[in-house]
């Protein structure tokens, strides 16, 4: 006897079914008009040049970070055209009191670790939105060049717009695709930080909206307790709206550079000799690898190993390593003395002599090499989570 495939399932199992899919979707418009219901009027008719949204899939994205940690459901989404879109909405909730409970929280692209760009049913600015600003860079006639950016711009376009003028900033984060409000309000650290220090190092003006909503200049010499508290303040004295970050002259090449340690002593008296004498490297980072089965040959896309032979035989399997990166910067007129100098620094070191890796690339492909990397994750159906956290940073500061 043939049965009617939903006499198989049962006519009642179909009921439920139906039941509980409309219950789900139900709740799902219950918990959206509950939102919109719960939105002060006043919001609604801000003016503002940007737009405020309530669309769930925003929200829901918004409640999201880099950690992965923490998940905080905002009631709206604000998306600036102007830095008084900032001002004005910040302000009407100061004006509004405490017992609205409304928060806010600045997001740039979303990189934090525990919830700094999260707020639970309050507001969300998206500060990318704020990067319809042209950004400034000032050269001509003064000995501290320099390029204004809004808070809301990624570092990657910033490094082209001033490569367009010769000049690049002095202090990078190892991946470019953050904002500066963003970096700037965690102090920006990577392997130029021995030499300038981390990136709050080399900003020379901000502007800032404070938590009651007022637009303020600040610097060293001009309101300097807020200029010094909101570099790294975690976006808890105000948002960066505007940096003037300070500018070099920039190199056209990179000599990079990767050996590989066993014995951490030997690795971490060799990073502290590198930072120690001057001029030796522009860029000095050391990170830990555990168990990377094949690391060698993964590099060999990037790196030409100085002895292919003994790097082949070289087992890195389940071994707990120690990477020194380094980068030399220069210019095609100067590479045989750079080649010179690195083989002089290196013949000092007392990393696994088989592990050595080296190769020249441009100035922006070395900057931007985690990205490439993250591309080719990517392709592969990984994240940029997993290829940051694959590598524990210890960074020479």
């Amino acid at each position: 006897m043939k049965h009617h495939p939903i006499s198989l399932f049962g006519q009642h199992n179909i009921f439920f079914l139906k039941f509980f899919i409309i219950l789900f979707l139900s709740c799902i418009a219950t918990r959206f008009n509950f939102c919109l219901s719960n939105i002060p009027s006043s919001l609604k008719t801000l003016p503002l040049v940007g737009h405020l949204s309530f669309d769930e899939l925003s929200l829901t994205k918004a409640s999201r970070d880099f950690g992965n940690r923490y998940q905080y459901h905002p009631m709206a989404i604000l998306y600036p055209n102007s830095v008084s879109d900032i001002a004005n909405t910040i302000k009407h909730i100061w004006n509004m009191g405490h017992s609205s409970h409304l928060t806010v929280a600045a997001r740039g692209h979303g990189h934090s670790l525990s919830g700094q760009a999260q707020t639970h049913g309050g507001i969300v600015i998206n500060m990318e939105s704020l990067k319809v600003y042209e950004m400034n860079v000032d050269v001509i006639g003064n000995d501290s060049p320099y390029i204004d950016v809004s808070g809301g711009e990624l570092w990657i376009n910033i490094l082209h717009e001033s490569l367009r003028y010769g000049l690049t900033p002095r202090s990078w984060t190892d991946y470019l695709h953050l904002t500066v409000g963003g970096t700037l309000s965690n102090a920006g650290v990577s392997g130029q930080a021995f030499k300038h220090g981390p990136q709050i190092s080399n900003v020379q003006q901000l502007e800032i909206v404070t938590g009651t909503g007022e637009v303020v200049n600040c610097s060293k010499d001009q309101n300097g307790e807020l200029f010094h508290s909101v570099l790294g303040g975690l976006g808890q004295f105000g948002i960066i709206t505007r940096a003037r970050i300070l500018l070099e002259p920039a190199p056209s090449m990179v000599k990079w550079i990767r050996v590989l340690y066993s014995d951490f002593t030997a690795f971490t008296n060799d990073q502290e000799r590198l930072i120690s004498e001057e001029n030796a490297f522009d860029y000095i980072e050391g990170f830990v690898i555990i168990n990377r089965t094949g690391l060698l040959n993964n590099w060999r896309s990037s790196f030409n190993p100085q002895d292919p032979l003994q790097a082949t035989h070289f087992k890195s399997d389940g071994k707990t390593l120690f990477c020194l990166e380094l980068a030399k910067y220069f210019n095609f007129q100067e590479m045989d003395i750079v080649n010179q100098e690195v083989e002089r620094h290196l013949s000092h070191l007392n990393y696994i002599q088989s592990t050595l890796f080296q190769t020249e690339v441009t100035y922006v492909e070395f900057l931007d090499r985690v990205h490439v990397s993250e591309i080719k994750l990517r392709s592969k159906g990984g994240t940029i989570e997993h290829l940051l956290l694959f590598q524990m940073k210890i960074f020479s500061t």
